[in-house]
């Protein structure tokens, strides 16, 4: 088993998908942080690259990569070249989402919005599982953590195509982590509730409040909060727990 995130080891990687910005932006740097050799990776090339830097700033130790989830020929070439650079990956962290249109009831919903947030949020999640899951086999070790979203629990009023996403991630982590329980690989989720980060800022504040008012605390959730939960359950002590989808909710979560 690798040794995990200690400042000495530098023989495996971590791989952030949507480090560019938000929460795989905090993740990526609270990691790096804590020993992690960091993989980020975005669309956005700019910012996994401006990520990687603050990082290596820090004393850290990245490298950036150009990926986009839905463009499967350009994920599997990205994580070969972090494993070239970095080691094999031992963890991935899947950040990578968008809301879509918000605001819409279901009988409004445009299709091709409600394909693309899929194409992204659920079918992207698998296309990133089997970029990493060959290495992790071949090591017997592995963790996984898809960010889902408390929306794919309870679903949100004027978010059929985010919720929906969302929910058919936390299925695809149940199915996943069931089929690797034996081999060392660990498959969750995490479900925040509302995070302050630049998506959550862009909604509209209608929906940002009404998703607030259900939280017992009374407040969003912070990005510290978030990445270290991240850092704990991709870590080597998160060793008995697969197919689960752990809350970051404030209180909201119910079941």
């Amino acid at each position: 088993m690798p040794a995990g995130f200690k400042s000495s080891d530098r023989s495996y990687a971590t791989l952030v998908v949507g480090a560019g910005s938000g929460i795989g932006r905090a993740a990526a740097e609270f990691l790096a942080a804590q020993g992690a050799a960091v993989g980020c990776v975005d669309r956005n090339g700019d910012s996994a690259q401006e990520a990687a830097e603050a990082i290596r700033r820090a004393g850290g130790q990245a490298v950036a990569e150009t990926a986009d989830v839905t463009e499967e020929a350009t994920v599997a070439p990205a994580v070969d070249r972090i494993a070239r650079s970095l080691g094999p990956v031992q963890a991935l962290v899947n950040c990578a989402g968008v809301t879509g249109r918000t605001n819409v009831k279901a009988h409004e919903v445009d299709l091709a919005d409600f394909d693309a947030v899929c194409r992204i949020n659920l079918r992207g999640a698998l296309v990133l599982s089997q970029a990493v899951l060959p290495q992790m086999l071949s090591q017997k070790y592995g963790r996984i953590l898809h960010v889902a979203s408390i929306a794919g629990k309870e679903g949100n009023a004027g978010m059929t195509a985010y919720s929906a996403s969302k929910a058919g991630l936390i299925g695809l982590v149940k199915s996943m982590a069931k089929d690797y329980a034996e081999t060392g690989i660990t498959i969750n989720a995490l479900a925040p509730a509302v995070i302050l980060t630049p998506m959550v800022e862009a909604l509209p504040q209608a929906t940002v409040d009404y998703m607030t008012a259900k939280i017992p605390m009374r407040r969003c959730g912070t990005l510290e909060e978030v990445s270290a939960m991240i850092a704990w359950i991709v870590s080597p002590a998160c060793s008995f727990t697969t197919g689960f989808t752990f809350d970051l909710s404030g209180g909201r979560a119910t079941f």
